[in-house]
């Protein structure tokens, strides 16, 4: 009844219904406002630009570009769309440009900040004959430079292969953390993590780089030791540090990890306590694990709000600790 409604609704009372709370009637406002071809491009950039639906971005974005070059030409549409906040609307601005014959304007979007934004930057570049893979070595391969953006040290990675991990490392010691913290992303997604070369960000001021460290170390989780790892935790260090090695010991498994996890139970933070809560109780002793270890009751014992009291004696008799 509502969509029949909506069929008939006037230019002017589809206008009301742009800004409509409820998304799916934005949705269908702007696709019959695109089907009887109610508005113009540049009201169609605004609408992609400001709305926050993808389904709306898309349909505006691409309306916008596929309008009669009379009414309104490239030249007017694309700068709206490629300075939009939204990825999905820089992305069509940008493969718009080589239908505009302006691809050499892809480049700088080489860097942008957004992968799917990169990855579209990259279609054009080749298109045109150009090799962005050369484009990212040429900017990352001085370690210090200033003004190296982030995006051109993970899209390095995207479009390279395990050889570009020599040209990554070095970008670890960067000084701006958004390098630091795309050189490890990109150095675990060329598999070229090394352990060694990783732990001393574990201890970085930048909880993005702390953040991309933890989840490249994590497969390799059992090769760290876990008392340098359980020192972190403690609530003098930053959260951000207490949180990465964290998520390590419990990669880690054993005793040690339950003993991080009952640790902060006692936290400040709300949310750390209510994440280490759930490791405490799905933990369970390794088939090689030594019986009877006083320790393990004694963490249970600490814990025990967690569980009713068949649940903790139960917990107690499965590592033979007496309860």
């Amino acid at each position: 009844m509502r969509t029949t409604s909506l069929r008939q609704a006037s230019p002017g009372q589809l206008v009301v219904l742009f800004t409509d709370p409820d998304r799916i009637v934005r949705r269908f406002a702007y696709r019959l406002a695109v089907d009887g071809q109610l508005l113009c491009p540049a009201e169609l950039v605004g609408a992609a630009a400001r709305d926050q639906n993808p389904v709306v971005q898309d349909l505006c974005a691409t309306a916008a570009l596929t309008a009669p070059r009379d009414d309104e030409s490239y030249e007017s549409v694309l700068p709206p769309l490629l300075s939009a906040r939204s990825p999905r609307v820089r992305s069509a601005g940008v493969t718009a440009l080589r239908r505009a014959g302006c691809s050499k304007q892809a480049e700088p979007f080489l860097s942008d900040r957004s992968a799917l934004v990169r990855a579209c930057a990259r279609n054009v570049v080749r298109q045109q004959g150009g090799d962005p893979a050369a484009w990212y070595r040429e900017r990352c391969k001085a370690p210090n430079d200033p003004e190296l953006l982030p995006g051109a040290v993970i899209g390095l990675a995207e479009c390279g292969n395990r050889a570009e991990a020599g040209l990554l490392r070095p970008l670890l010691a960067h000084p701006a953390a958004g390098v630091r913290a795309r050189a490890v992303a990109g150095l675990r997604a060329l598999d070229c993590a090394d352990v060694k070369q990783m732990r001393p960000l574990l201890d970085d001021p930048a909880a993005e780089v702390l953040r991309e460290t933890a989840t490249a170390l994590l497969p390799s989780a059992k090769e760290l030791p876990a008392d340098r790892l359980l020192e972190r935790t403690s609530s003098q260090r930053p959260r951000h540090v207490c949180v990465g090695a964290f998520r390590l010991l419990d990669a880690h498994g054993g005793i040690v990890a339950q003993r991080a996890a009952v640790g902060l139970l006692a936290d400040r933070d709300m949310k750390l306590r209510t994440w280490a809560a759930q490791p405490v109780q799905r933990w369970r002793p390794s088939p090689d694990g030594r019986r009877g270890d006083a320790e393990v009751g004694e963490l249970l014992d600490r814990s025990r709000h967690l569980f009713s009291d068949f649940v903790l004696r139960r917990r107690k008799w499965e590592p033979g600790v007496a309860g």
